[in-house]
């Protein structure tokens, strides 16, 4: 990952932030067809699992020898994502959350995230890399609340007045997802 980010003006700042933040909003309120509108139908949704990986000395006075990068397991390395999502297994998601048995979302979870550092890594003329941070607050009534935390690193596609997501990576600053149910889409 690139460690500087690209200029941009005020305006373009304020509709970065502005799409996360009705994102957020969306989420948050339950509000799941209209989030699946802001998804491009050719979405990469990925979680790579997080393993405690040893320091290689050898890369030693090295920004390398402790990237976060040697730390994600995905689908082009030896470990296994967990989560690896296409639109279809985003909206299967979705409508499974109104569905009358759906009994890991009843009584539904109650979500705040806060969105923020959000920064534009590179810009093209038919999309954007996009990194952010994020809190999850999840709880279920009746059982514990759990925080998760972590970065984002989104393409945007340009659509109409905003945004539409293509891909999303999931890095977490946790190894493991206690309660892995719609209510965590980050």
């Amino acid at each position: 990952m690139t460690a500087a980010a690209v200029r941009t003006s005020p305006e373009q700042q304020r509709d970065l932030e502005a799409f996360y933040y009705m994102e957020a909003r969306l989420l948050d309120n339950r509000l799941y067809r209209q989030w699946l509108a802001l998804l491009s139908p050719d979405i990469q949704y990925l979680l790579p699992a997080r393993v405690n990986a040893q320091v290689d000395n050898r890369e030693r006075g090295t920004e390398q020898m402790i990237s976060v990068e040697r730390e994600l397991e995905g689908g082009d390395s030896m470990g296994c994502p967990i989560r690896e999502e296409s639109y279809i297994h985003l909206m299967v998601r979705v409508e499974r959350a109104f569905k009358i048995n759906s009994w890991s979302e009843n009584p539904p979870a109650r979500t705040r995230r806060i969105v923020g550092n959000v920064e534009l890594m590179s810009s093209g003329s038919e999309e954007y890399s996009v990194v952010s941070n994020f809190h999850l607050y999840y709880s279920r009534p009746g059982s514990a609340s759990f925080l998760y935390s972590g970065q984002r690193r989104d393409v945007l596609l340009p659509a109409g007045e905003g945004y539409q997501l293509r891909r999303r990576e999931v890095i977490m600053d946790y190894a493991d997802i206690a309660l892995p149910t719609l209510g965590l889409l980050f």
